[in-house]
């Protein structure tokens, strides 16, 4: 182990593989870590026995405080659950309600995560925070920004565009220079081997079993009434049927319409106030440009002239080349090729070799 104390890190540790971890790999660098658990959501109904794990349950905070324990590190569980249901839950709701898809796990990391991490980390004298996101930490022409980890197929740049130049410069990313496989070899040489093979957490942690629709109706009580069935229309603004409550479909959704037509049908556009959604052909989902709204600028303070990047509109998205043009409160992305299923609510995030240079929240011209 380095014997050099190169400052104090807080560490969130959410008992996986990555963060404990992460945890070795900080201690091996000469860090002092204090590893810290955000309770976010109560996971009281979900099966310990589910083949899929949650990410700040019962299970998960005993194996986090196990690590630390085994690691000899400070350890401390904060609830934050009220907090992530005025933030998180709030905005996710009603994103659906105005017809949107939202990204939550974006918006935790801005406005919850990082924020609550910081003040923990002022209150403890820590002097940086860290998390086991595989991602990178550049910095250049005095400005810190977000660039792609060496595992591409693990890369969680996408969800941390909206992370300012004050959380970049306390932030630390053990992972980045690491693949999935490096990271559970490692948690195995180190003889921990049950929390090596443990599984990924939730793509949506408050929502363990996938079911967003439940979901839905337990935080709105009156969801039927507010959100009732409406018309599908196609293009030409046709009846062709009806659906169920617009919150429950998604742009691009082909699978649960409920309704036949012979050939494939995809909801190209939600309309929560005529309560229309539209049906078409899977080229009426295609779009060649995006308004990024509520943007934060990464590897330049401002975007060049005639800048092209690439931009990815959902996480396993491969990228897009496109033309980015800056305006005061936002951003016009152009493609220079039709893209499918461009979807309010989401994240798009724009990156040059690697580098994340914005991200924001798409919204349609």
């Amino acid at each position: 182990m380095n014997n050099t104390n190169r400052g104090k890190v807080l560490l969130a540790m959410s008992g996986g593989v990555d963060s404990s971890v992460a945890a070795m790999l900080l201690q091996e660098q000469g860090y002092e870590v204090i590893g810290i658990t955000m309770k976010l959501w109560s996971y009281d109904s979900v099966s310990c026995s589910s083949s899929r794990t949650a990410c700040c349950d019962v299970d998960a905070i005993n194996d986090a405080r196990e690590t630390a324990v085994a690691l000899n590190i400070p350890y401390y569980v904060l609830d934050f659950t009220e907090r992530f249901k005025e933030i998180v839950i709030r905005n996710f709701v009603s994103e659906y309600l105005n017809g949107r898809t939202p990204n939550p796990c974006v918006l935790c990391n801005i406005h919850l995560k990082w924020d609550a991490l910081m003040e923990k980390a002022k209150a403890l004298h820590c002097d940086y925070i860290a998390t086991g996101h595989y991602a990178m930490i550049n910095y250049s022409n005095g400005r810190y920004f977000i660039s792609t980890a060496k595992d591409t197929q693990k890369d969680q740049s996408y969800v941390l565009w909206g992370l300012s130049q004050e959380h970049l410069s306390k932030t630390l990313f053990p992972l980045g220079n690491y693949t999935k496989e490096e990271i559970r070899e490692k948690a195995r040489n180190l003889g921990f081997e049950r929390i090596a093979q443990k599984r990924e957490s939730y793509d949506i942690c408050f929502i363990p079993d996938n079911n967003y629709h439940a979901f839905l109706q337990s935080q709105v009580s009156d969801l039927e009434q507010l959100c009732p069935p409406g018309n599908f229309i196609n293009t030409q603004g046709t009846v062709v049927g009806q659906h169920r409550g617009y919150p429950f479909y998604t742009i691009g959704q082909r699978k649960g319409l409920v309704v036949a037509f012979g050939t494939p049908k995809y909801v190209c556009k939600i309309n929560p106030q005529t309560n229309e959604i539209t049906l078409g052909d899977k080229e009426d989902t295609f779009s060649d440009q995006l308004i990024m709204k509520h943007y934060l600028l990464g590897k330049y303070a401002r975007i060049p002239l005639n800048f092209i990047g690439e931009t990815k509109i959902r996480y396993r998205d491969k990228g897009h080349t496109a033309k980015i043009t800056q305006y005061e409160d936002h951003l016009e992305i152009h493609f220079l090729s039709a893209v499918a299923s461009i979807t309010p609510g989401q994240s798009a995030v724009v990156y040059e070799n690697g580098d994340v240079v914005a991200g924001g929240i798409i919204d349609l011209p």
